[in-house]
Parts: structure tokens; C-alpha cells; sequence
């Protein structure tokens, strides 16, 4: 189900940064840029999470720590200094937009990781 969940967000993320950065740049770069950057992230973190063995694994934990600090950070930001942005990122407002799933997945994927250990078993 995580690897799900996170498939989809990576495409949504992916595909919705595309279009705002080819549609409408110029109107809010650095939101359109943060949102290419999760998707980049969230594609990063699906193969990781999917293959999660060896070097994958490690990928996996840097992937989904980058994801959290990115998402609380663009999120306390977007608060504090909301005309930095211009627009909404996906990490905006903590990932309000998303139904706050880019804040819940990757506490998920941590604790998940964690859990299996060295065993690689499925989600």
C-alpha cells in the first residue's frame, strides 16, 4: 500500500510541476521549481523503496529524510513568509493541498523501513 501511495504521488507531483513550469514559471518559480524537486524525490523514493536491497535501502533512507525536512521546512516557511512562494508547492502549507499526505508518507516510509531491516519484506 506505501509503494502505492507513493507511485501515485510521484506521478501527481511529476506531472502537475511539468505543466506549471511550461504553463505558468514565471508566476511563482521557486514553488514550481520545489514541486519538480518532489517529484523528483517522491521517483527516487518509490524505485527505492520498490527494489530496497543493498545500496537501494540506504537510497531509500536518504530519499524519505530529504522528503520530511523538505516538507517541514517548505511547510514552516510557507506559514511564516507565504510571499516567498508565490504559489503552492506540493510541500507548501505541509502538504495541505495533498491532503497532507507528503507530511504523513514519509514518517510512514521511515518507520516502515525501520521496521523491516535488513529482511526486505513487502508493504
Amino acid at each position: 500500500m506505501l509503494i502505492a501511495v507513493y507511485i501515485v504521488l510521484a506521478l501527481a507531483a511529476t506531472f502537475r510541476s511539468v505543466y506549471q513550469i511550461i504553463a505558468k514559471f514565471d508566476e511563482a518559480p521557486l514553488a514550481y521549481t520545489l514541486s519538480a524537486v518532489s517529484g523528483v524525490v517522491y521517483i527516487v523514493a518509490t524505485i527505492a523503496l520498490i527494489k530496497r536491497r543493498g545500496a537501494w535501502r540506504a537510497v531509500a533512507w536518504v530519499a524519505l529524510s530529504f522528503e520530511l525536512l523538505g516538507v517541514l521546512v517548505v511547510g514552516a516557511l510557507s506559514i511564516a513568509v507565504p510571499e516567498l512562494f508565490g504559489h503552492d508547492s506540493v510541500w507548501s502549507y505541509f502538504g495541505r493541498g495533498y491532503v497532507f499526505i507528503p507530511l504523513v508518507l514519509p514518517v510512514l516510509g521511515l518507520v516502515w523501513l525501520g521496521r523491516s531491516g535488513g529482511t526486505g519484506g513487502r508493504a
